[in-house]
Order: C-alpha cells, then structure tokens, then sequence
C-alpha cells in the first residue's frame, strides 16, 4: 500500500510562482550552489515552530546559513553511543565537513515545547513522562534549566526557561569534543539569541546568559 500523495494545489502554485520569478532571476548563483557546492559561514540550530523564520530574520540567500531545527532548539549531550542522532550529527557535520565560523542557537517566545517542559517538570502533564513520549524524552534535555528556574516567581519561570533552552544548548554543545576545540582555537564561535515573535526584538546572551541585550 502506498501512502505517497500528490502535494497540496496551494503548494504546487507557489512553488511555479518561485520557480518563474526567484528562481530565474537568480538562476547562475543557483548553478553555482549545486557545481560548487555550499560554503555556509555559520550554523543556526532553531525551534521547529513555524512562526521561527531565521532567513527571513537575517535577509539571508540560499547558501548563506546551514540551518538545524528541533523541538525547543535544543542540543543534547556529546554521547557516542551508536545510537542515531539527528542534531548531533547535524553538528558534526556543519563543524567538522563545512568549518563554519559561527554557530547559533536560536529560541523563542511563546515556545510549545517549554512550556511542555515546564508542565512535565512541575508534575503537570504525565502525558509527557511516558517512555513512549518522544517529546517528553526530548525536552529531558532541558530538565536541568528547569531546576535553575523553578524558585523564581511563578510568571517569570517560563521566559527564564526559554533563555535556559539556549543556554543548556550551548553548554552541550561545548561537550562535543570538536566543537570545544574549535572553540578554543578560535575557529568557532557560539551564540545565544532568543527571538520575540510579538514584538520581533532579538535578545543576545552576555555574560554567559547572565544578561541578555536586545539588539
């Protein structure tokens, strides 16, 4: 039985409207990516939500950004366990085959997964203790950020923890071995950005996430 359908009408037009305007004004820089292949200076690694639109964001052109996205923007820990890992080989990749420059980490407000999180934590969604949750296992990984801000008052916890997901991601990538010598030689730099959709403002980590400065 096969389950491969024909894509949505509404796609199929827009991607004709691309493909006659965006494409063939730019087709040469599009030869280009395929002959010479992509030389990106920097990896974003963002949340899945769809309302996260990181080129949009920086303007930036096909080419420009090798781009990750998982539920919360996270990175686990270095485990080389044999085990498939999507993010961490994402990783790998973009610092070790492609010598990025910079990498980011980009969250959000109003972000599903932590808010997730913060109920699973807290004792509010059992749901997401189950083994069987793949979203629950997931947003583990953000367990210790919740500890950092579960004695703050109870309406800041949330935008705090959204700050930890970048920050925990960023204290994990720096277990990747690759990824902290890269650092250390000051061929790689880390940052932490988190976006509010309301009112479009980035917000950078200072200070190893003690301040965090709108740009």
């Amino acid at each position: 039985m096969h389950n491969v359908r024909p894509l949505p009408q509404y796609l199929i037009s827009r991607y004709h409207g691309w493909k006659a305007t965006a494409y063939a004004e730019n087709s040469a820089w599009y030869r280009r990516l395929a002959d010479d292949g992509q030389r990106p200076r920097a990896m974003v690694i963002s949340c899945c939500d769809s309302r996260v639109h990181v080129t949009s964001i920086f303007g930036a052109d096909s080419g420009e950004f090798f781009i990750h996205r998982n539920i919360a923007n996270l990175v686990p820990p270095h485990a080389p366990d044999g085990q498939q890992h999507g993010t961490s080989a994402a990783v790998e990749y973009a610092v070790e085959a492609l010598r990025v420059a910079h990498l980011i980490v980009v969250g959000h407000t109003n972000c599903g997964g932590v808010a997730g999180c913060h109920a699973m934590c807290s004792g509010n969604a059992p749901e997401l203790e189950e083994k069987s949750s793949f979203v629950g296992r997931w947003m583990d990984i953000l367990r210790p950020g919740y500890e950092r801000v579960s004695a703050l008052p109870e309406g800041e916890q949330i935008r705090a923890l959204e700050r930890e997901a970048v920050m925990i991601s960023i204290e994990n990538l720096m277990t990747f071995p690759f990824v902290k010598s890269a650092v250390e030689s000051e061929e790689l730099s880390l940052h932490g950005l988190v976006h509010d959709i309301r009112e479009g403002t980035l917000w950078q980590a200072e200070d190893g996430g003690k301040r965090w400065i709108a740009l």
